[in-house]
């Protein structure tokens, strides 16, 4: 059985784990490259690298950062009696 070469919106959406509206949206702005065919787009499997080498904004980063230092400072204690079993 030959493997196919693209993917459905519904196929990356399930991927992504978001909505097909929210892959409408990437593609309608340029975040994802698809092709139209007839009143459907696919994606071609060979440009999901480029959808999941999304770079991190400062703000991003800075959040993800701010979100750890809270994780360890309520659950430290807790962490590192998990990390020894």
């Amino acid at each position: 059985m030959e493997e196919k070469k693209f993917l459905s919106t519904t196929e990356l959406a399930q991927i992504l784990g978001i909505s097909r509206i929210a892959v409408y949206r990437k593609i309608k702005d340029g975040k994802i490259k698809a092709i139209k065919i007839g009143r459907n787009f696919v994606i071609d499997k060979n440009d999901l690298s480029s959808i999941f080498k999304k770079r991190l904004s400062e703000k991003e980063k800075a959040e993800i950062e701010q979100a750890v230092k809270k994780t360890i400072k309520e659950y430290g204690e807790t962490l590192k009696l998990l990390g020894r079993t």
